[in-house]
């Protein structure tokens, strides 16, 4: 069998048509699915664009960043500080209760004392 361009094809106009819509559906499919790639790979590298842009640090921010974090040195430092003074003041709350006993432990042991006649 010879082909060229002068070969006929007997074929039914039905299937012609058919497979000519069906390559025509194809290609319009594939078309379709390169633009939707093409969109999304602009829409991305645009987003990208911009959280770059907006993720540079201006020096004004970093001295904002800097203070802030001074701030919280400090912060820190000043908790500590009045930790270590509430527990002073825990323990000297403790001490006085202790001192007020004590001093009321001596009137009772005075009182037993003047009691028995041995007062000086």
């Amino acid at each position: 069998m010879k082909v060229s361009d002068n070969t006929a094809i007997s074929m039914p106009m039905r299937n012609l048509i058919s497979i000519v819509i069906t390559v025509a559906i194809g290609v319009w499919g594939y078309f379709g699915i390169v633009e939707r790639v093409t969109r999304l790979e602009t829409s991305d590298q645009l987003m990208s664009s911009d959280l770059l842009k907006k993720a540079e640090q201006t020096p004004k921010n970093l001295e904002i960043f800097m203070l802030i974090e001074e701030l919280f040195k400090q912060t820190d430092k000043q908790q500590e500080a009045l930790d270590k003074n509430i527990h002073t003041q825990i323990k000297l709350d403790h001490l006085e209760e202790q001192l007020t006993k004590a001093l009321n432990d001596i009137e009772k042991i005075k009182d037993k004392v003047r009691k028995n006649g041995n007062s000086h």
